[in-house]
């Protein structure tokens, strides 16, 4: 029997070699459903693997920054999945999660335009509706870049790992396989709602001397209710954005020769001054006195 201490200190014991995923199971069914990784003496795990010594161990849910990087990072190999599907001839690069959801990075020449886009969420919802069991193997390095023989980017990545370390994978109920450090939901079935937000070209690895990639910006959720929600909060949003509003209400406009710099017009001059005396104000009344330095300076300075 091994002990495993939990967030609020209370301790319980298992069997040896006990999953993280049973464990949360038999603390209640909602937080097996919900947990997303475990987070074990501070390092984040998958929730199939198990405890062998004494641990400490946090569950985290969608709810949480690790958890939701679990479950958007899941996501983009379902999306890649997909891609491959439509276009099998597509070199996969890397998909990370992102601060909003996922993107996945692919080298093809076929066209990701609205038709494809709507092939592609609806493989996607057909992936997650498969509920497809995710596990995780490894391999050495020789037998890695063996998996790869026609893909440089893959090939790159595992050419850069240490000599000697094993190097993870993680399939998809025997339909989809890719070279990942982890870790990842238990299965396909969690997502319960994907969209695809843009697509984009992005150079690899962010250098303009290599080949522009294809990257498709997602988004995912447990439910389709939350979807729903977050697109409508970005509906409001766009409503309230201040270039929308700066332009209806003349206050500034943005032109090309200032790229991110607004021009104030009239009507924002008088807002930008009363700001501006609200200042004095109240840092006149804190004791603080102005001064003026010219707005380039040798970097030295800082």
């Amino acid at each position: 029997m091994v002990k495993v201490t939990l967030k609020d200190g209370s301790v319980i014991e298992v069997a040896k070699g006990t999953s993280y995923a049973e464990i949360a199971k038999s603390l209640s069914a909602k937080l097996y459903k919900e947990a997303t990784v475990a987070k074990v003496n501070g390092e984040f795990c998958d929730l199939r693997d198990t405890a062998e010594a004494d641990v400490n161990v946090e569950f985290l849910t969608f709810d949480d920054k690790e958890g939701k990087k679990t479950f958007w990072h899941t996501s983009s190999h379902v999306l890649a999945q997909a891609v491959l599907k439509f276009i099998p001839d597509a070199k996969l690069t890397i998909g990370p999660a992102i601060d909003n959801g996922f993107y996945y990075d692919i080298d093809t020449e076929a066209a990701i335009d609205e038709e494809m886009i709507e092939k592609l969420e609806k493989e996607m919802k057909e992936i997650a509706k498969k509920d497809l069991a995710i596990s995780r193997f490894e391999l050495s390095k020789e037998e890695a870049l063996a998996k790869y023989p026609d893909n440089e980017y893959k090939q790159e990545l595992i050419s850069e790992l240490p000599e000697g370390e094993t190097i993870s994978f993680y399939e998809q109920g025997g339909e989809f396989t890719d070279l990942c450090a982890g870790p990842h939901l238990l299965s396909t079935g969690k997502i319960g709602a994907f969209k695809i937000m843009s697509v984009a070209g992005a150079y690899w690895r962010g250098n303009s001397e290599n080949k522009m990639l294809k990257r498709i910006y997602a988004i995912s959720f447990p439910k389709a209710k939350q979807l729903e929600e977050y697109l409508n909060l970005l509906e409001e949003a766009k409503k309230r954005d201040h270039r929308k509003l700066g332009k209806e209400l003349r206050l500034f406009e943005m032109a090309d020769e200032g790229p991110g710099f607004p021009f104030f017009l009239p009507k924002g001059m008088v807002v930008y001054n009363t700001l501006l005396d609200y200042w004095r104000e109240i840092h006149e009344k804190a004791g603080y006195v102005e001064i003026s330095t010219p707005i380039f300076i040798n970097r030295k300075l800082w």
